[in-house]
């Protein structure tokens, strides 16, 4: 199964987005048309990457909107970039989402015991390719990080592209501590300070910051495809959530979004222009004690 792009208004700026198609050229949503599983078999999963390693600019899929396209993330009506806290430069990961999953923020996590964020579960890909803003990939699952995001559980994936030359080295959280000396550690310092230089405190995690095994984030992944099942067949409240979708919920369901729809809603955004130049400021490091 492939899926392709539409860029759609002016990348660096507040109306850039990028939709979704399938191999038919039918528009979906990334949140709920996307399956899941890659290889169910094999349990290899699919992964949107929102964000390529050693960028700032910081995309998501925007769940609250039609057809849930890719975008740019706003504070207080600015362009969000995640700043570089030294050492690191932009994102240390290709980053991305899950398909299908959910984190119910009325859900308290057992583990955690704190509620979800109301996203679809965080994927970091360790691969040695740098990938681009909306490919979809399959991704091996390593480990899982447990972070508390301002009283939410916020579970950051640990997974490798299938494709990547490392892949076959790679088949649980320790062998990335053995192959990559340092990488486990520089994602747990990378969550834990990026949000101070905005004024926040650091971030904080469940088990003493330590990850989980592969078992335990497969376990944690079917437990977010669950929830999803709820929100998109209405047993779970869907809030402010976009449910929009085109491959998914039957024709008589609020949720459906036929073809024409799905047209509308990319004909309403603004059409293909060219690159806006990032702010200088993007490049900036910040220097500061750990505590």
């Amino acid at each position: 199964m492939s899926f392709t792009v539409e860029e759609r208004g002016n990348l660096n700026s507040l109306n850039y987005r990028i939709f979704f198609k399938n191999a038919e050229g039918k528009y979906v949503s990334p949140f709920h048309d996307i399956p899941m599983y890659a290889d169910e078999s094999q349990n290899i999963f699919n992964m949107v990457v929102e964000v390529p390693r050693w960028t700032n600019a910081k995309m998501e899929i925007a769940t609250k909107d039609p057809l849930n396209p890719v975008k740019q993330d706003m504070k207080k009506g600015k362009l969000r970039f995640v700043a570089n806290v030294f050492p690191h430069k932009g994102y240390i990961w290709n980053y991305g989402a899950i398909p299908q999953t959910w984190e119910d923020p009325s859900h308290k996590d057992g583990d955690t015991g704190y509620c979800g964020d109301n996203d679809p579960i965080d994927v970091c890909e360790i691969g040695s390719k740098v990938h681009s803003r909306g490919d979809v990939i399959k991704v091996k699952v390593l480990g899982v990080l447990a972070m508390i995001d301002e009283g939410e559980t916020d579970w950051k994936v640990i997974a490798i592209n299938v494709e990547d030359p490392e892949a076959n080295d790679l088949n649980n959280i320790g062998d990335v501590r053995r192959l990559k000396p340092g990488y486990l550690e520089s994602t747990v310092d990378w969550f834990r300070r990026y949000k101070v230089p905005d004024g926040k405190p650091e971030n904080q995690f469940a088990f003493n910051g330590e990850f989980k095994d592969k078992d335990f984030a497969i376990k944690v992944i079917k437990n977010t495809h669950n929830f999803w099942k709820d929100l998109i067949s209405q047993k779970a409240d869907a809030g402010e959530l976009n449910c929009k979708n085109t491959c998914v919920s039957a024709s008589d369901s609020p949720y459906f979004c036929s073809a024409e729809e799905a047209k509308a809603v990319v004909s309403g955004t603004s059409p293909p222009g060219d690159e806006e130049p990032i702010p200088s400021s993007v490049d900036k490091w910040f220097y500061y004690e750990r505590k």
